[in-house]
């Protein structure tokens, strides 16, 4: 019985996925559960989730000493996408699942006390590291579309552990049976061609929106510039397969949430003419109004923002 295991996982960083090694060694003494690699309060916590998961899902959780080494131990490591991994390592160290075949697989998701798998975010940029890396991605089964959305990589969707262990010892290999299908183009409640009269302006809208032009508007408030921003993401054209990654990856892993049904169409941003600066330029580790719109159409009213937050804009550009 082999008393050390290793299973990949990957971590966050930005909007890039590093590559986190999870160890497993399983030796004698005390029993206790460690986890090392400069792990967040969420992951810490894991180790009580992920107990519950195995004994839930009818396994033994071993009675000795288990250290669970997260590399890069200088990387930090927050949320519970670990669990899968760690739980996998401690099942493979014990000798109750096969270890043969885990390094070609990554495997990311939060387990439940019964041995759930929960849905995590910034799963696009994670299906983009794997398929880079040639290996699998065993996933929650919830994130199975927004996964779909990378071509040429291969994805295990799973709700439970049991559904995973039993896929890896070749007992009941988990079928894909989700299919990316062509995305329509989405419809709104609004539309361009809403907008009567305005002839001088909708032709300026057209050349900006054809040539992904920057466009000022002044004028009086009433006049309707509000109302024609509204609607210049209808005459945009669909992103491109990259720009949509680029956008998709940063509200994968943002508060915001991907949505994968318009993934395509450049959203639009407005934001609110009291935002401060650090609101709209960004402020420690949270994406803020000008990386949320992205390769997308925002719009601000200049008239009333504040002047040093459009300095702040100037020099973030």
């Amino acid at each position: 019985m082999s008393s050390l295991a290793v299973v990949f996982s990957r971590g966050r960083s930005g909007i890039e996925a590093p590559l986190v090694t999870v160890e497993v060694h399983i030796s004698n003494g005390l029993p206790a559960l460690n986890i090392v690699g400069l792990p967040e309060t969420a992951v810490k916590e894991s180790k009580d989730r992920v107990r519950g998961a195995i004994l839930n899902s009818k396994f033994e959780f071993p009675m000795q000493r288990i250290t669970v080494n997260l590399a890069p131990a200088d990387l930090p490591k927050e949320g519970g996408r670990f669990d899968l991994a760690i739980a996998l390592g401690i099942l493979a160290a014990s000798g109750q699942i096969p270890i043969a075949h885990l390094h070609h697989y990554e495997c990311v998701g939060e387990l439940s006390l019964g041995g759930e798998l929960r849905s995590i975010n910034g799963v696009l940029p994670i299906a983009i590291q794997a398929r880079n890396n040639h290996r699998k991605l065993i996933l929650p089964k919830e994130n199975t579309a927004e996964a779909a959305l990378v071509k040429d990589i291969e994805i295990i969707p799973a709700m439970h552990l049991l559904e995973v262990c039993a896929h890896l010892a070749g007992q009941r290999l988990i079928q894909v049976e989700f299919q990316q299908e062509e995305q329509d183009v989405p419809t709104t409640d609004i539309d361009f061609a809403d907008v009567h009269g305005q002839y001088h302006v909708k032709r300026a809208f057209e050349i900006a929106a054809a040539g992904a032009h920057n466009l000022i508007m002044l004028g009086p408030p009433g006049t309707g510039k509000s109302m024609i921003a509204s609607r210049l993401p209808t005459i945009l054209p669909q992103l491109t397969e990259q720009q949509a990654q680029e956008t998709a990856a940063i509200a994968s892993i943002s508060d915001q949430g991907l949505d994968v049904a318009n993934w395509l169409k450049p959203p639009y941003r407005a934001p609110h003419h009291t935002a401060s600066a650090a609101a709209l330029v960004g402020g420690g580790c949270q994406f803020q109004q000008l990386t949320l719109h992205s390769n997308k159409s925002c719009y601000k009213n200049k008239e009333v923002f504040r002047a040093s937050t459009f300095i702040s804009e100037r020099f973030s550009a």
